[in-house]
């Protein structure tokens, strides 16, 4: 693989303050508590063993999630080294998606895997690090990832069931796995790959259990430990947080003055906390609980609690309280003994509203690492670029740009007439200061003047770069289709593109050659490309 780094900053398509973090702008410092770097995690380590884990409790929860699925060493090693107090995990999160969802999830499992095996290589203290994929099985919001775009094809699973999208059944997916078999064809590699995403969804198991299953196929040979939060015998041991949500709305106040402090630095809010943060959950529903006046009540539900009676209900059965976006992060950081965080730069965006939060509660607070992003180019569609006089890093920028200088660098004689206005601007200066001498109240009818002279030859260049578009027309109509390709809607490849198509043409080799190219904290956007 050929791997180029473009600079993080030279990316339009990312927000201001994921730019901003990886970045290291100081006006972010206040709001975490390590450098994300290699060298901090000997210092983070000491940190979090001061900290206590339910490590008996989450061992015993992921030897049971994976009682079965295939054997793999790796992965019944690592959760078994989960019980030993010098063991510490890094985690990333995802609620489960549609056949793995669009390829940041697989990117998110690969950094998370590199990152663990880093800093175990590093690391003076003989700590072994596990990486983790949390599965955010509670969320309802069904349309987030229930869909996957394949070949052009947007392929929909519609169970027309309500409540935790986790807990859905995949017997309601057999429509829309008999669509993706058609969709595949019938070569060798595409039953393979086919067979391999069946076998995950069989067997009554739930949509978590399934995605669990799938990431375990892809990963389970690098030891990647899938969680799903969603069990009584880890919500136990949030219960004290739960109750604090209930009765103090610790999180409303706290984040929210956070959330003020960052926009005061010119960065918009990620995550508003509510002033209850929990949902409640039965078969068929997750709803948010209010409280109005004495009452906790649960939204579109006939259900409603007095205080003795929720918090009754807490301590009976923790598993119906499901934490939202703002109280996530605390319970995975509660249950896991883990030194840092890998994601996305929305997601990094809200753990920067928590660091005040997570210290009032006593609770230690990761390293947020930055996930890998990458653009994946094919051979053809570098040769495209290529031609076009363009590089991978250069076509990022705005499309009509990119068509513009590929005219400026082409045309059949010289479009730009940036030097004749600039010529024309002087010889405007030239006028307004010799009638502002005579008369001040002509240097306004000059300067109106300049602006029409001005404008007439910026119509022209128009039109002259217009005619060059049409003489080269072939060629722009592939830098629009190149880009809307790779940047489908203006947005990035891995937000879109699914890994199946990966899968099926390079197998295995795919996951192989992003484990080889991925380094924790590269400082960059990554291009991979096959070699030629």
């Amino acid at each position: 693989m050929k791997k180029t780094l473009v600079p993080w900053s030279d990316v339009p398509q990312l927000a201001k303050s994921d730019i901003a973090y990886v970045t290291g702008d100081p006006l972010l410092r206040p709001f975490y508590v390590y450098e994300p770097k290699l060298s901090a995690f000997d210092e983070v380590i000491r940190a979090r063993s001061a900290f206590s884990t339910p490590r008996t409790a989450l061992a015993d929860v992921l030897e049971a999630q994976y009682a079965s699925l295939p054997h793999t060493p790796a992965v019944s090693d690592h959760i078994s080294s989960l019980r030993d107090d010098n063991s510490f995990t890094v985690t990333t999160a995802h609620q489960p998606c549609l056949f793995l969802g669009p390829l940041y999830f697989i990117y998110k499992a690969v950094s998370t895997i590199k990152l663990a095996r880093s800093i175990t290589a590093s690391n003076t203290h003989g700590s072994r690090v596990i990486p983790v994929f949390v599965l955010g099985s509670e969320d309802h919001d069904l349309e987030e990832l229930n869909h996957v775009q394949l070949f052009n094809k947007k392929l929909v699973w519609e169970p027309e069931q309500r409540g935790p999208v986790g807990s859905i059944g995949t017997a309601t997916m057999q429509p829309v796995i008999e669509e993706l078999r058609t969709l595949l064809g019938e070569s060798d590699a595409a039953k393979s790959v086919f067979n391999r995403i069946n076998s995950a969804c069989a067997g009554g198991r739930s949509f978590a259990e399934a995605t669990q299953a799938l990431l375990h196929d892809v990963f389970g040979a690098y030891g990647l430990v899938v969680l799903n939060t969603n069990d009584a015998r880890l919500k136990r041991h949030f219960i004290p947080s739960m109750k604090d949500d209930l009765l103090e709305q610790t999180a409303f106040r706290v984040v929210g003055d956070t959330i003020g402090e960052l926009n005061h630095a010119g960065f918009r809010a990620q995550a508003a906390p509510r002033e209850i943060n929990l949902f409640y959950m039965r078969d068929g529903f997750r709803e948010r609980i209010v409280r109005e006046d004495y009452l906790y009540k649960v939204l579109n539900t006939g259900f409603s609690f007095t205080e003795s009676e929720i918090l009754s209900e807490l301590e009976t059965h923790p598993e119906r309280f499901s934490p939202n976006v703002v109280l996530r992060p605390l319970f995975q950081e509660i249950i896991l003994p883990n030194l840092a965080y890998v994601g996305g730069g929305g997601e990094l965006a809200y753990w920067l509203e928590r660091r005040a939060f997570f210290e009032l509660s006593g609770v230690h607070f990761p390293v947020l690492v930055r996930r890998h992003s990458v653009m994946w180019l094919e051979q053809d569609v570098v040769r495209k670029i290529e031609k076009a006089g363009f590089t991978a890093a250069t076509f990022f920028g705005d499309t009509e740009a990119l068509i513009r200088e590929f005219i400026l660098n082409h045309a059949s004689g010289e479009v730009s007439l940036q030097d004749e206005i600039t010529n024309l601007r002087q010889i405007y200066n030239m006028l307004a200061a010799k009638a502002l001498v005579i008369d001040p109240t002509l240097e306004k009818a000059v300067r109106a003047e300049e602006v029409k002279a001005v404008s007439a030859l910026e119509h022209w260049e128009g039109r002259l770069v217009r005619s060059e578009k049409q003489k080269h027309e072939t060629t722009v109509n592939q830098i629009r289709s190149l880009k809307q390709k790779l940047f489908p809607n203006n947005g990035l490849q891995e937000r879109t593109e699914n890994f199946i198509p990966y899968l099926l043409k390079y197998g295995d080799g795919f996951v192989a050659s992003l484990m080889e190219q991925f380094e924790p904290f590269d400082p960059g956007f990554l291009v991979l490309q096959p070699e030629d």
